[in-house]
């Protein structure tokens, strides 16, 4: 009998203390995210709204250079500034405003061009704006099927054959 009070005493005390601690770690993080929106909202920050994340070019022919416009607007309370941007390659370049001030509610363009020569198949290409918004950093997509050029296709072939030919 003493060996049963003991037990249901022992499970009682591990259920209080298991769902005690359960309780707590989920309202930190509701907490947190509360805290995090509203100084979200408070912020004076320049924020930069795009008419459009991502590009697809569809199916280009290698070879070819493609270019689009992504146009954004300051959304913010205070004037944007474009630092910096960046492609993920050396054939994708952005056009952009630099170090020129955006008032709120004005818009502005980046445009971006790629050269899809000797780049076959899927690509998918970042452009990474440093900017003076909260997150300090802004990105943009642009994606393609690039069809392989016949003549240079053969040639990657030879290429990557000599190659397994030299390792064997």
């Amino acid at each position: 009998m003493k060996n049963l009070s003991l037990s249901i005493l022992a499970i009682a005390t591990l259920t209080l203390v298991s769902c005690g601690g359960t309780e707590t770690k989920k309202a930190a993080p509701a907490a947190s995210a509360v805290q995090a929106s509203a100084s979200k909202a408070i912020s004076n920050a320049p924020v930069m709204s795009f008419d459009k994340g991502i590009h697809d070019f569809g199916v280009i022919q290698e070879g070819s250079r493609v270019e689009t416009v992504f146009t954004f607007t300051n959304t913010g309370k205070s004037d944007l500034i474009i630092q910096d941007a960046r492609g993920s390659c050396g054939c994708t370049v952005p056009e952009y405003p630099k170090n020129l001030p955006i008032a709120p509610g004005a818009t502005g363009q980046i445009r971006v061009s790629f050269d899809s020569s000797n780049k076959p198949n899927l690509q998918q290409k970042t452009v990474t704006i440093t900017t003076n918004t909260d997150t300090g950093r802004e990105t943009i997509r642009i994606k393609a099927m690039v069809t392989a050029d016949p003549v240079k296709q053969q040639q990657r072939e030879a290429a990557q054959a000599a190659r397994l030919q030299q390792n064997n």
